[in-house]
């Protein structure tokens, strides 16, 4: 970590796997970020039960991807096109990055954490500056930007897979994509639009819905609460949970599947981003509870 002075309510140690970790104890918001993969592992405004969903039987080496909380998927989503071998999601969630400035008011707590193209595995993109900027307060507030610093155009797909934490997926669903057109992955096809309906679960869901920037409502009927993600500079969302059988055959979720929804802001397939030499895009969310 670089040599950041930590403002009252932040402190450094190690969590889980060794790994380094910033924790937040402030006044209106608690909670964790781990600095391998920039991963926000957990966040809560004071006297509201954890938001997030962080996998108990996630693995914390190197080489793995943190299971829950929010990791960043960067510089393309899901399998590598260009090589089979490279990690999915990308490597960002893989790496380690480094703490830039750390800064606290009396509404919350702000750090920004940065990964250059020179510290990241071989990659055709060449030269780049990623920043990810991550404020909790009563909101949670993700804002992940990337710079071209090359000489030829940077094409990237990302995405902030944010695990939520509900009381069980079978009384929760996800209400904004009515009208959306999705890639249901589970079924197989494409082409599909989201009824009046919102999106329920039981068994395996697992969608990409293409061209909507519309506000998620996540209503968890057991706790009784709604959590909102709003999103910026987002033309696809995703929305999945493992359901029974596919959870079953993964070490880090089993019964877990219950108690956790993800809905991703993100840029995908054809939205994914280009940008010209010396230009820069952010995509940011922002999540409350209601």
């Amino acid at each position: 970590m670089s040599d950041v002075h930590l403002p009252d309510g932040v402190r450094l140690d190690t969590g889980e796997g060794g790994f380094e970790r910033l924790v937040v104890e402030h006044p209106v918001a608690s909670g964790e970020i781990y600095l391998y993969g920039a991963h926000v592992g957990s966040w809560s405004p004071r006297g509201v039960r954890p938001v997030l969903w962080l996998s108990p039987s996630s693995p914390f080496r190197d080489g793995r991807a943190i299971r829950g909380g929010v990791p960043l998927c960067f510089p393309w989503f899901g399998p590598a096109r260009h090589d089979a071998s490279a990690p999915a999601h990308g490597f960002a969630r893989i790496t380690p990055w480094t703490l830039e400035e750390a800064n606290a008011s009396d509404d919350q707590v702000t750090l920004v954490l940065v990964l250059d193209g020179d510290r990241a595995p071989s990659w055709h993109g060449g030269a780049w500056r990623a920043t990810y900027t991550v404020a909790m307060g009563q909101t949670l507030r993700l804002s992940f930007e990337v710079q071209n610093l090359g000489t030829d155009a940077l094409t990237f797909e990302e995405a902030l897979h944010t695990y939520y934490a509900v009381s069980d997926v079978r009384m929760t669903s996800v209400d904004g994509l009515a009208g959306a057109t999705f890639l249901d992955k589970a079924a197989g096809s494409a082409g599909q639009v989201q009824g009046p309906d919102p999106v329920r679960f039981g068994t395996e869901v697992d969608r990409l819905y293409v061209g909507t920037r519309a506000a998620c409502t996540i209503d968890d009927r057991g706790w009784a609460r709604r959590i909102v993600v709003e999103k910026t500079s987002s033309d696809d969302t995703v929305v999945w949970n493992p359901g029974p059988e596919r959870a079953d055959a993964m070490s880090d979720i089993g019964e877990g599947w219950t108690s956790m929804v993800c809905v991703e802001t993100a840029n995908v397939g054809d939205h994914a981003v280009t940008l010209p030499p010396g230009a820069r895009h952010v995509m940011a969310a922002e999540i409350r509870v209601e």
